[in-house]
């Protein structure tokens, strides 16, 4: 099993950064959409930091540098965009699991949340 945390792109200079280097995994979510500033000012911070992020950015953008291991995904109306982004995610999620031996349909731990009386 493996810890993993959604970390806003503005909210990284409050103490997520500290913990960025070359051994961290990051994935980063750079769409074309009103806070890509934002994330491009947080892809710089971690690539500064020696990390090579793994970028999940618009199909056709060319704002990404070319040494950027990418995801790349058509581009939609915003309110559209996270259904196309998530996508991607899941599989990577499933694959990792899977190459890390972890059964994806029998989680350890798992207790139902409904019970019958």
């Amino acid at each position: 099993y493996m810890h993993s945390e959604g970390i806003l792109a503005g909210e990284l200079k409050h103490g997520p950064l500290a913990l960025i280097d070359e051994n961290m995994p990051v994935i980063i979510i750079m769409t074309r959409d009103s806070l890509y500033p934002k994330v491009q000012s947080a892809f710089a911070q971690i690539t500064a930091r020696k990390a090579r992020p793994i970028v999940l950015c618009n199909e056709g953008d060319d704002g990404i540098p070319a040494n950027a291991t990418t995801i790349r995904v058509p581009q939609t109306v915003d309110s559209l965009q996270g259904l196309l982004n998530i996508i991607p995610l899941q599989l990577l999620s499933y694959h990792l699991a899977v190459k890390n031996g972890c059964d994806v349909d029998f989680p350890r731990n798992l207790a139902k949340s409904v019970t019958v009386e």
